[in-house]
């Protein structure tokens, strides 16, 4: 029996990858802050598809709480076969009018617990010699949309270049690049997305699906949804001075 690890597992996105991936017939290893929440979650699982679901508490943006994720990853008597480093949150303001600790616990939930449990998994599977990492980014990483844009630039690129070490190793590193998809993320970061047409989104299963496919098959870089194929695709060839542009990154309408 193979066992993910999810952090976010709670709702929107990691909620539909612990679905998935349940139902695939993995056991899980769900991770968040909010325990009430988290233990619904797992006994929702354990009921629709009868797999094994531990559940550990742990506040990604404080040290010790993330390094007791880390050592449940490097444990070689309990081994995960599939990290999936979801966890994270959006900020409403633009970075001069967000308090510099916001912006610092974005930083750690976004960026450092990345760095930390996607460097431990990694070498616990390689060690093995097989495992699966799917890092939550986004086509946002493509733009200079703040500091949210820019820490998951981070993750986008920290996993290409995990991928690159982990060549030959039978471990895959995978980012996934979400456009908008409706979750409870805008919700709670208190942004209105009412303006935006009903193809902008893309349904959270077939999102979920379309990444585990990408993973298995070694894709490094996955974008579901072909609209935004077609965006990171022009991105990609758009003058980074015009990927900066206010228009391009939404900074002109007000918090």
């Amino acid at each position: 029996m193979t066992t993910a690890l999810i952090t976010g597992p709670t709702a929107g996105i990691g909620a539909e990858f612990a679905r998935q991936l349940a139902a695939q017939g993995h056991d899980l290893v769900l991770v968040a802050r909010d325990q009430p929440r988290l233990e619904a979650t797992a006994e929702g699982l354990r009921a629709a598809y009868g797999c094994a679901v531990a559940i550990l508490v742990a506040d990604l943006s404080v040290r010790d709480q993330l390094q007791r994720v880390a050592d449940r990853l490097a444990d070689p008597a309990r081994s995960v076969d599939i990290l999936v480093n979801n966890a994270g949150f959006g900020l409403k303001g633009g970075f001069l009018d967000n308090d510099l600790a916001q912006e610092e616990e974005l930083f750690d939930v976004l960026c450092r617990a990345v760095l930390v449990l996607s460097h431990t998994a990694a070498r616990a599977m390689r060690e093995r010699g097989s495992g699966r990492i799917i890092n939550v980014s986004s086509v946002a990483s493509f733009i200079a949309g703040s500091s949210y844009s820019a820490a998951k630039s981070y993750v986008t690129v920290l996993t290409e270049a995990l991928s690159v070490a982990l060549a030959g190793s039978g471990v895959t590193a995978t980012a996934l690049c979400p456009g908008f998809v409706h979750t409870e993320f805008h919700e709670r970061a208190e942004m209105g997305m009412d303006y935006l047409p009903d193809v902008a989104w893309v349904p959270v299963d077939k999102l979920v699906r379309e990444a585990l496919l990408d993973s298995e098959k070694g894709k490094v870089i996955s974008v579901p949804g072909w609209q935004y194929k077609a965006a990171t695709r022009i991105l990609k060839l758009t003058p980074r001075a015009l990927a900066r542009h206010p228009r391009i990154v939404g900074q002109h309408r007000k918090p």
